[in-house]
């Protein structure tokens, strides 16, 4: 497969991932909804800033309703409760032999299949750091695992192709033949961190806090609870270990794990997660129902219980709507009325 990709949503991911690919001599298309961002990549081009490069890159980008063209290549890069709509609004752009990448968070998958088939649509891990900062700013701020894998477990020729582009993007960027794995694995961490975002205390300090290990062991139990009744196996990746939320896990299994997630969020330049920025800093609705709250309906479908992601979904939207501040005590109380559940 050939010719330009196609980033459909040029923020955290999408730019970061767009910049990389025109730095390593592809040609890139980006779309977005945000007509500002758009103008300011054409007039000025898009910047990324961060300690991992710098640079100014030059791409044409379009609005939704200004593309043209088909192609072999798609890049979904949108949040997770925008998916369905992208995904329609993007498939009359794609052609018939290609492919849609979910560069996301959560299991969106599911839904791009649902619409434009199990053969179009490439699975994706993804654990960068980045933000958008402001109309043509990205800010890179830290090294993550990527790992891409086709829905069925086969290792296709597209597959191989498609790593080795992206090793141009980071060179331990890798493939995988269980690709379900490593989004339950991100599932467990994403809802570790929507419970830092009822705070304003960094990642790194709401993990290393003794005080809230509890709630966040049952929160991540929960997960593995609903992805082993699935049949999932597991896949750790940047420190984080699935293995200290499962049932029965060691003590010193689970402080190690903690300890690891504290040392790989220290290491980045991101502090706070982008839930954290759409609910302290853009004031905007999170991805909390398309990225975590499959957890919930999963497990309703499947007989699990999950109390305390259900409970952390109807804070996190308590703090969306002007009801609740952000603040230490969300954790304190998602811990208490969740204890014993």
């Amino acid at each position: 497969m050939s010719g330009p990709i196609l980033i459909w949503g040029a923020g955290a991911i999408g730019g970061t991932l767009g910049a990389a690919l025109l730095r390593a001599g592809e040609t890139v298309v980006f779309v977005d909804t945000d007509a500002a961002h758009v103008a300011a990549i054409n007039e000025t081009g898009l910047r990324i800033e961060g300690p991992i490069f710098r640079d100014l890159v030059q791409a044409p980008a379009f609005t939704p309703d200004r593309v043209t063209g088909v192609y072999d290549r798609i890049f979904l890069c949108v949040k997770a409760q925008h998916t369905a709509a992208a995904t329609k609004s993007l498939a009359p752009f794609l052609s018939p032999q290609g492919y849609v990448l979910s560069a996301q968070n959560g299991l969106n998958e599911l839904e791009i299949q649902a619409i434009i088939g199990p053969e179009r649509t490439i699975g994706c891990f993804v654990n960068f750091g980045a933000d958008w900062m402001e109309p043509g700013v990205v800010h890179y701020s830290g090294r993550g695992t990527m790992v891409i894998g086709e829905l069925d477990g086969d290792i296709s020729p597209r597959l191989e192709a498609l790593h080795m582009l992206l090793l141009g993007f980071d060179e331990n960027a890798r493939m995988t033949s269980a690709i379900w794995s490593y989004l339950w694995g991100k599932l467990i961490y994403g809802a570790l961190l929507f419970g830092t975002a009822l705070t304003n205390e960094s990642i790194a300090d709401a993990l290393e806090a003794e005080t809230w290990r509890p709630v966040f062991l049952r929160l991540g139990q929960e997960v593995v609870r609903v992805a082993q009744a699935q049949g999932v196996t597991l896949r750790g990746f940047d420190g984080f270990e699935p293995d200290a939320f499962l049932p029965g896990a060691d003590a010193a299994v689970i402080a190690d794990s903690f300890a690891r997630m504290v040392i790989q969020n220290r290491r980045s330049t991101k502090s706070h997660s982008g839930i954290w920025r759409d609910l302290a800093i853009r004031k905007r609705r999170t991805e909390a129902d398309a990225q975590i709250g499959p957890i919930v309906t999963i497990g309703a479908k499947l007989g699990v219980a999950t109390p305390v992601t259900a409970r952390l979904v109807a804070m996190i939207h308590e703090i969306e709507e002007g009801q609740r501040p952000l603040a230490a005590e969300n954790l304190d109380m998602l811990d208490r009325e969740t204890r014993g559940a």
